[in-house]
């Protein structure tokens, strides 16, 4: 047992920073659901960019009073690097969250393409695997935790296909007399959104390895 794990032992826990952690999640899962408003079920970019926005800066107010927290207190119930790490994978799943619908306003992503609605839906699943998974924490359900880190990959894996498949479509090359392909402006405006919302997916791979560090540590 290390000196931080035995003074742990001793000294009253400090289980309020799980509450950040879990409210970051439930953030991350509230800002998919947003997106998706966007990509399934018909919503304008605008009003969805709004949505996402206001989940956003309530994302940061979260990461702000965790810091605030982490200043404040000697012990805490893992260590300050992990809590802040995590942390700060959190809020990144959000902040991408918000670029990929700000994207698809600021370049006229009027409507989702089918790769766009596809990978609205694997970072809504990740966000809900992330949201189920960081309660575990507090709970020292480790095992569960492994799972779902496991559970994240694939996920991650069926979100790089998606987007490799769609991206290698949009760079065809065609036969200009019968398609001309696309118009420059639309590849790269569709090309942009997909890969914001693929390097959000990424950033939820990057909490499944968080996730089982921290298992293995603790497990």
């Amino acid at each position: 047992m290390g000196i931080q794990d035995l003074i742990r032992f001793f000294l009253p826990k400090e289980d309020h920073f799980y509450d950040f952690l879990e409210k970051q999640a439930k953030a991350a899962l509230d800002g998919a659901h947003a997106l998706a408003k966007f990509t399934d079920d018909g919503q304008s970019a605008k009003e969805c960019s709004l949505a996402v926005q206001k989940i956003e800066h309530l994302g940061d107010s979260i990461v702000h009073d965790m810091e605030e927290a982490l200043a404040r207190t000697f012990v805490t119930p893992i260590d300050r690097e992990d809590l802040q790490k995590l942390s700060s994978e959190l809020d990144g799943v959000l902040d991408l969250t918000n670029g990929a619908i700000r994207a698809c306003v600021m370049l006229g992503v009027d409507r989702p393409t089918d790769p766009m609605r596809q990978l609205g839906r694997v970072l809504l699943r990740s966000t809900e695997v992330i949201g189920n998974a960081v309660p575990l924490l507090r709970k020292h359900r480790y095992t569960e935790i492994v799972h779902a880190a496991r559970e994240l990959r694939k996920i991650e894996k069926e979100g790089d296909t998606i987007y490799r498949e769609a991206v290698s479509e949009l760079f065809k090359v065609r036969h200009e007399e019968t398609d001309p392909g696309l118009d420059p402006r639309v590849l790269i405006r569709e090309k942009t959104v997909l890969e914001d919302l693929e390097n959000a997916i990424d950033q939820c791979d990057a909490i499944a390895d968080t996730l089982a560090n921290l298992a293995v540590k603790h497990g």
